[in-house]
């Protein structure tokens, strides 16, 4: 059976300061291969980074969601510059726009938005994209900076197919976790559906959005073959037929040996 890759981690978060260790030591014979633990402010990337360097099943990807820009200064880019020449940081991310609540305002998400953009451009490293009640902006800047040329994954996908259609036509994977178990989440399910196989990838957003039948518990990879079984029955396949494309998928998206 093919192992799984958690594309979209958080386990640098506090919720799992008290059996973290344990958890990740554990995760191999659970059939969870790799994981990607994603950073979200200065304070977590700098623990994502920590991570990476403390087990060889982990790596980190650095950047600053877009909630988070409030906080951020030019001089912090440098900082993040020199992260994410660390050998095991494989994109730039989590990184994007998030209209959810009001602040920070959209134009000092955006401004961050494109400098991520231009840093990983600058690198030669992909990026995670974090897009949240925000689709035309999204599109709009990543048309703008010639999003295609740089490559990634739009995370925790929300919106339709025909929105995917964009994101997939400028190269992009798209990361589908626990929300597709939801019965509500009519709309994710058919994006699933007409989003090509190759083209997916497995994340957990852990820990938040634990898929049925543990919604609203801590989310960790373990949960994600209930994702496998869904995305199976959406696409018609054998959950070994997804696996096996979820694996190849991530390792492409990353860029990492082991295909």
């Amino acid at each position: 059976m093919t192992p799984i890759f958690d594309t979209h981690a958080h386990y640098d978060d506090a919720v799992f300061d008290e059996d973290r260790e344990t958890l990740l030591a554990g995760l191999r014979e659970q059939g969870i291969a790799r994981v990607v633990d994603i950073g979200a402010s200065l304070d977590s990337c700098r623990k994502a980074r920590a991570l990476a360097e403390a087990h060889e099943d982990i790596y980190c990807a650095i950047g600053i969601h877009p909630s988070e820009t409030g906080e951020l200064r030019e001089a912090d880019l440098d900082w993040l510059r020199d992260q994410c020449r660390f050998e095991k940081c494989v994109a730039v991310g989590e990184i994007g726009l998030d209209y959810h609540w009001e602040e920070p305002e959209p134009a000092l998400q955006k401004k961050w938005f494109v400098r991520q953009l231009q840093l990983a451009r600058e690198l030669s490293l992909p990026v995670v994209i974090h897009s949240r009640d925000a689709a035309k902006d999204t599109v709009d800047l990543m048309t703008a900076e010639h999003a295609e040329e740089i490559g990634g994954v739009v995370h925790c996908y929300s919106y339709t197919k025909e929105t995917a259609r964009i994101f997939l036509d400028m190269g992009f994977f798209i990361g589908i976790g626990g929300v597709l178990t939801f019965k509500n989440s009519r709309k994710l399910k058919e994006a699933a559906e007409y989003i090509p196989l190759e083209r997916l990838v497995l994340e957990t957003d852990c820990p938040y959005l634990a898929p049925e039948p543990h919604r609203g518990t801590r989310n960790d990879s373990r949960n994600l073959p209930y994702v496998v079984s869904a995305l199976a029955q959406i696409k018609g396949v054998t959950e070994e037929a997804v696996r096996a494309a979820a694996w190849e998928n991530a390792h492409r998206l990353y860029r990492l040996a082991g295909v």
